[in-house]
């Protein structure tokens, strides 16, 4: 299993330096592999594996690319080709979408060495300290809040500047699979232990068994942020104000981001430690973000990235997260199967054929259930949620408070 640690970095002024002109560098070499991919035959566009090989030529005919760690600049041309395949998918499924551009200094904020061109020291620090040295850089301190677990095999490491100046150090991590919670066997599982979840509008979630979980109240850091805009739109661009406010911008907006993905934390570890099967829908995010006017709520929902970290801490935890299918699950009577079109106002289900009724999102995560068993080859277990849940109030749910979800869904320490 791969993941990774994050820790806040505090370099010294002088190898902070060093760190901008190696960004710089490895900027500047991306640019070129994306030329020298460009300017390709259409029929014989060079690989990755291709461009690897070109890196000592174009170190002895562009010396400014020698100052690179070999792992470091080929991590850069892998980053090149990584986003070129992201594109194709895209591509593939539909999208319009362009060519890769040329990165700016603004846009390229990080470099990964992979396997070689560090070293941490966490003995030379004291207390929560730990060092990193990194090649042709010298040594950055970091704070080190959490130490790397000892099973854990250092694949890679990221050292990245945010838009706010701050530095921060990534470990990619890999662990055998052996060291994670067993997963129950699938013939084995518990159904009435298992669970559908609709992402919704009413609540952040929605459970099959009657749970719902609030939304996250941002109002006051939104408040705060457009504060903060109004203060920028009111400097003059370029000058040292115009920074200083610029990042006090972008500190607002990382606390934002990280408060989201805190609660988020909290809610898919509570989920996996509390069922031993989670059904989600496979949304199209990016499609939703598109069709409608309601984008930056379900932008600040950041759904995505909940279900990312839901398969995670499945993996960690030994829960069953399961993707199934999206189209469908609110038309769909969860008794019957009879399909109704419902506007999105119209929070209630109430079937025509058999005359079932239940909130919306409820009826829409019994479906996700139901579909979840069949992609595991299970039966719909006869201590179903639908035969129980026939309320039209949804008073009859239960209310997951915030508070509750981030006493029960908190991390170990």
């Amino acid at each position: 299993m791969e993941y990774s640690h994050r820790y806040h970095a505090y370099p010294t002024d002088e190898v902070a330096e060093r760190l901008e002109r190696h960004l710089d560098v490895h900027r500047q070499l991306y640019n070129h592999v994306r030329w020298d991919y460009e300017n390709s035959p259409e029929d014989d566009k060079p690989s990755e594996y291709d461009q690897n090989n070109k890196l000592l030529e174009w170190k002895r005919k562009w010396p400014v690319f020698g100052e690179l760690h070999s792992k470091a600049a080929q991590a850069t041309v892998a980053r090149f080709h990584r986003n070129l395949s992201n594109l194709r998918k895209k591509k593939e499924n539909g999208y319009n979408v362009g060519r890769l551009k040329r990165q700016a200094p603004t846009d390229y904020r990080s470099v990964t060495y992979s396997q070689s061109g560090f070293d941490l020291n966490e003995k030379r620090g004291h207390d929560k300290y730990a060092y990193v040295r990194f090649s042709k850089i010298g040594w950055v301190k970091l704070r080190y809040s959490r130490p790397l677990p000892e099973h854990a095999t250092i694949k890679e490491v990221t050292v990245k500047k945010e838009t706010t100046g701050e530095w921060f150090v990534s470990f990619g991590l890999e662990t055998d699979d052996a060291d994670l919670s067993e997963k129950p066997d699938v013939d084995s599982l518990d159904t009435s232990n298992s669970v559908g979840i609709d992402l919704g509008i009413q609540n952040y979630i929605h459970t099959s068994d009657g749970k719902t979980v609030d939304w996250l109240d941002l109002e006051d850091e939104y408040e705060r942020l457009r504060r903060e805009q109004r203060k920028l739109s009111r400097k003059e661009k370029g000058s040292n104000n115009y920074e200083k406010q610029r990042q006090k911008v972008a500190k607002v907006k990382r606390h934002i981001r990280r408060k989201v993905l805190d609660y988020q934390h909290k809610i898919t570890t509570w989920l996996v430690r509390e069922y031993d099967a989670v059904f989600v829908e496979d949304l199209n995010v990016v499609g939703m973000l598109q069709n409608d006017g309601n984008a930056r709520n379900k932008q600040d929902a950041a759904w995505r990235q909940f279900i990312t970290l839901l398969e995670y801490k499945g993996n960690l935890y030994g829960c069953h997260v399961k993707q199934v299918e999206a189209p469908g699950t609110t038309k769909e009577c969860a008794s019957c199967g009879f399909e109704t079109a419902k506007p999105i106002w119209v929070r209630e289900h109430s079937c025509p054929a058999c005359g079932f009724k239940t909130d919306r999102d409820a009826n829409a995560a019994m479906n996700v259930l139901q579909r979840g068993f069949s992609e595991l080859g299970l039966g719909w277990p006869e201590s179903a949620p639908v035969e129980t849940v026939t309320a039209t109030d949804t008073t009859q749910f239960e209310s997951v408070s915030a508070s509750h979800v981030i006493e029960t869904g908190s991390l170990p320490s």
